[in-house]
């Protein structure tokens, strides 16, 4: 445990680079590492807000639309922004999903004291990063360089981690873990949707049953 004391204390300036590049070769300290994992993964949680700021601007312009046509009795644009509205909400909710699930990392991350820890936090992040990747970086491609620096540090903390410690880290188990976890994430993200953006109106029941599939 003291050489896992030396190697949390002991501090050093090194570049987000400089940790990718050292993070499969060289143990280095482990927790300035993880400072700047939680630092990499609060740039993306920022661009998820500004992704999910443009989208509340575009659904209440669909949803101004929508409801403008159904007063005009015109009910062929008024399924077709009331379909694409849905559409707008189904990414909504996977990036209030992402978001959440990025949180409740950054909150075990900030918990961790001891080498223990670190691998039965960082096993199933690593699957929970690898699960919301892709569609991060489908809404938002210019995060794509922010998510494989994440994902590299993860993995290279990970791996440092269980030789220093003599961890074995259990797969099976950080991916059921990972799974409950981003269930939890949707069913949250669901519940925020529907209290922060009105139903859209039941004469549209076309859109309404695409948004309630999503």
């Amino acid at each position: 445990m003291s050489q896992f004391s030396s190697n949390w204390e002991k501090k050093r300036s090194t570049s987000i680079g400089e940790k990718l590049r050292t993070a499969f070769n060289n143990p280095g300290p482990l927790k300035p590492r993880l400072d700047a994992l939680v630092r990499q993964i609060h740039v993306v949680m920022a661009k998820l807000d500004g992704s999910m700021a443009k989208i509340r601007e575009r659904d209440a312009q669909l949803f101004a639309k929508t409801v403008s046509s159904i007063q005009k009795h015109e009910s062929q644009r008024a399924s077709m922004f009331a379909n694409e509205l849905a559409e707008v909400r189904k990414v909504g909710k996977m990036v209030t999903q992402s978001r959440l699930a990025l949180e409740q990392i950054v909150l075990r991350l900030n918990t961790i004291t001891e080498m223990g820890d670190i691998v039965s936090t960082l096993a199933p992040a690593t699957s929970i990063i690898r699960n919301i990747k892709q569609d991060i970086v489908g809404v938002m491609p210019d995060a794509e360089g922010e998510m494989g620096e994440v994902s590299s540090l993860l993995s290279g903390i990970l791996v440092d981690a269980g030789s220093i410690g003599g961890y074995t880290m259990n797969f099976e188990t950080a991916n059921e873990e990972a799974e409950r976890a981003l269930s939890e994430a949707a069913a949250v993200a669901e519940s925020r949707m529907k209290e922060r953006f009105p139903d859209i109106p039941e004469s549209v029941g076309l859109a309404e049953d695409s948004l309630e599939a999503a």
